[in-house]
């Protein structure tokens, strides 16, 4: 997931940034690629996300947050492209070690179940996210669209300021979950803090479903 860096601080923190990075740099290989037409229907294996919300979780003091973040279609199939908006602000720099709290909890009922942290994956506690940061977009190494045409920074550290995404289209590849996100009602929170300081919360829901769909 600038302010605008706090986005793909935030896509790291719900665990999504080496697919949405790694898919932003697939979509510019695959442009150049010559276009296949297929005759007719043809079922592929399809992740769907929809129903999907967010919210800053924080308390008013916290230096950062999302003023707006748009995330279309509804559904989203993956493997394809999403669109996305975002607002993000930071009162503060961000400097590392940036430490990121994640739970992640599926609906069981009138339950909510915490998932638990299985390789990485699940309610997770990331001690520097910088790091990873780093380890998926080594430095020196250019920042994947959009946010190199728009100027924006993918490494710690992060000015003050508010930043905007205008409505941009990222690939998201194929992606393997692991057993243990099957079908459901999602919620995860995202805690950033600086040393001892809380500095964001964020909040999103979603469903999820996975299966064989048409495509034409």
């Amino acid at each position: 997931m600038q302010a605008l860096a706090l986005l793909p601080l935030a896509l790291c923190a719900l665990q999504l940034c080496p697919a949405v990075l790694g898919g932003a740099l697939q979509q510019q290989q695959q442009q150049q690629q010559p276009m296949v037409l297929l005759e007719k229907a043809w079922p592929r294996w399809a992740t769907q996300v929809e129903n999907f919300s967010w919210e800053n979780c924080g308390p008013s003091s916290n230096p950062a947050g999302i003023k707006s973040l748009s995330i279309g279609p509804d559904p989203v199939v993956i493997p394809g492209n999403i669109r996305i908006s975002a607002s993000l602000y930071t009162s503060v720099a961000l400097t590392a070690p940036l430490k990121v709290v994640v739970v992640l909890e599926k609906r069981l009922g009138e339950m909510w179940l915490k998932v638990p942290c299985v390789d990485q994956l699940g309610s997770c506690t990331y001690e520097d996210i910088c790091a990873l940061l780093d380890s998926v977009i080594p430095p020196g190494q250019p920042c994947p669209e959009p946010l190199l045409s728009y100027g924006l920074p993918c490494h710690c550290p992060f000015k003050a300021g508010t930043y905007n995404l205008p409505q941009s289209d990222i690939y998201i590849p194929k992606i393997d979950l692991p057993a243990f996100l099957t079908n459901g009602d999602y919620k995860i929170q995202a805690v950033i803090f600086m040393g001892d300081q809380e500095i964001a919360c964020v909040r999103l829901c979603f469903s999820l479903s996975a299966g064989l769909q048409w495509f034409w």
